[in-house]
């Protein structure tokens, strides 16, 4: 089944595809299929920023589409920056702008307390009568200094044991635990059980 993916964010497609190729499934870019599309991201949760990107690719191509929302959340910062994760250091800020105002905002605070998780919502449009939404997650603590060069976003400053970020990790085994790896196979097995 081909499976158009509601991003501009190469990093996403790239995790998606390596997810779901083996599963069967054929995931295709906006690039891939000649959509230029910048969706306002306006909901309040990340299930909402999800269906707002899927609907409106949905409504271009008129075939199976997935979307994923997904960020950082905080505990020590009350869940920030949550669905602002993308452009947490304003608009058009880098992945080294966003990490660096974390560290700053978490300095000098205890590891205890520097507790987080990574959230993915994804939601697929199959058709106009069938959708679905899911979500993964892969709690962590934030580190203090970034850490590795695989991966993109947080990776870096995210750390899944006490010296190994994300960005430490190899592409398989960060689909193996990633939020968005759990969130797609979830997805799978729904896609699965639907086609049976």
């Amino acid at each position: 089944m081909k499976l158009v993916i509601a991003t501009n964010n190469k990093g996403k497609v790239r995790e998606i595809k390596e997810i779901l190729e083996p599963l069967g499934y054929e995931p295709v870019s906006l690039a891939d299929e000649g959509i230029s599309i910048e969706v306002e991201e306006d909901g309040e949760t990340f299930e909402e920023n999800a269906h707002l990107k899927a609907k409106a690719v949905y409504d271009i191509c008129k075939c199976p589409v997935i979307a994923d929302d997904s960020g950082l959340e905080v505990d020590f910062l009350d869940g920030a920056p949550g669905i602002y994760s993308a452009r947490y250091a304003g608009e058009g800020a880098t992945d080294e702008q966003r990490i660096e105002k974390i560290l700053s905002e978490l300095d000098g605070v205890d590891e205890s307390m520097r507790t987080a998780r990574f959230v993915c919502a994804i939601y697929c449009i199959l058709d106009n009568d069938t959708e679905y939404s899911v979500r993964g997650t892969l709690d962590g603590h934030i580190g203090t200094e970034p850490l590795g060069s695989n991966g993109f976003g947080y990776d870096p400053i995210f750390m899944v044991d006490e010296d190994t970020s994300v960005a430490m990790l190899s592409a398989e085994e960060k689909n193996s635990i990633s939020h968005r790896s759990a969130a797609l196979k979830q997805l799978a097995e729904i896609l699965s059980e639907k086609s049976e």
